[in-house]
């Protein structure tokens, strides 16, 4: 069981710091994402790049996992409440030089903004579950 346990947690952790690479190489992409009352711009997206990395690390290395998971948390509760939902509910949010190529014909459906927010509610979903595994962060570095 050690194994699996070992196996899901690097799973789980290293989607995240290459999420926060790409906020370095695709910088721009990244700011295109943000919706148009998020201030910093590249600022914003290169320090949640630097976020992801560093709670990435601390989840593998299994030290803070907690404090790591609940700064995952909170980002991605975030990009939820701050980025996803807006898309979804007021299109015009998203900066106008962005385009979304994959609109389902006739509609405003935006499956890639659909396919986002679930992949961040899951992975929050995720996220929680580790925190509640945790009694403290000693507990599963262990």
């Amino acid at each position: 069981m050690n194994k699996l346990t070992v196996t899901g947690r690097i799973l789980f952790a290293l989607p995240f710091a290459i999420f926060g690479l790409n906020h370095f190489f695709m910088e721009s992409f990244f700011s295109g994402l943000l919706t148009t009352f998020i201030p910093g711009g590249g600022f914003t997206v290169v320090f949640t790049g630097v976020l992801l990395i560093v709670v990435s690390v601390l989840i593998i290395i299994k030290k803070y996992v907690k404090e790591a998971a609940v700064t995952l948390a909170v980002l991605l509760t975030l990009f939820i409440l701050t980025i996803h939902i807006p898309h979804l509910i007021i299109p015009s949010t998203m900066n106008p030089d962005f385009v979304y190529r994959d609109v389902y014909e006739g509609t405003n459906i935006n499956m890639f903004v659909w396919i986002n927010f679930f992949k961040d509610i899951s992975l929050l979903g995720a996220t929680l579950l580790l925190i509640g595994t945790c009694e403290n962060s000693k507990a599963i570095e262990k």
